[in-house]
């Protein structure tokens, strides 16, 4: 198994785990590698160095690598800034109730005392997205990573 570091076009730096090099190379051809983040697929591979587990021939361990977290980041503050976008998401998915494409009908009913009150996400068009918005209907587009979607393993 190869863990490699990646980057994608906006700068976001993620893992992935890849069979080999070939699948890896194969797999972002295809497109199937995206962002955890902003699910672009526009990613490439950054250096890394080898992860190694070995033994001398005493049977003594030879010490390992740093762990990645540990190892000096080209921008810790765009890391932190990654891990609170994060953590603000699950926090906003957890606190709402997702209506899906019933969005835009939803939240006219809440609006107009229709249906109770209550925080919702969703989606809908930029056409109702608007028209909302000139109905007095505050309402904020935020993307979901994909990442955040489901739940993770």
């Amino acid at each position: 198994m190869k863990v490699l570091d990646l980057k994608c076009s906006h700068d976001h730096r993620f893992e992935g785990w890849f069979a080999s090099t070939d699948e890896f190379e194969s797999q972002l051809s295809r497109k199937l590698v995206a962002c955890p983040m902003c699910s672009t697929t526009d990613v490439s591979r950054m250096p890394s160095a080898p992860r190694l587990n070995l033994t001398s021939a005493r049977g003594e361990a030879v010490p390992q690598q740093a762990p990645r977290a540990a190892q000096a980041a080209a921008s810790p503050e765009a890391g932190a800034m990654q891990a609170r976008a994060l953590q603000f998401m699950r926090e906003l998915i957890d606190k709402t109730e997702n209506v899906g494409e019933r969005f835009a009908e939803e939240a006219r009913r809440i609006h107009y005392n229709e249906a109770p009150a209550r925080n919702i996400r969703g989606v809908t068009t930029p056409e109702d997205a608007h028209a909302l918005l000139e109905e007095g209907i505050d309402v904020l587009p935020l993307p979901v990573p994909d990442a955040l979607k489901e739940p993770l393993q």
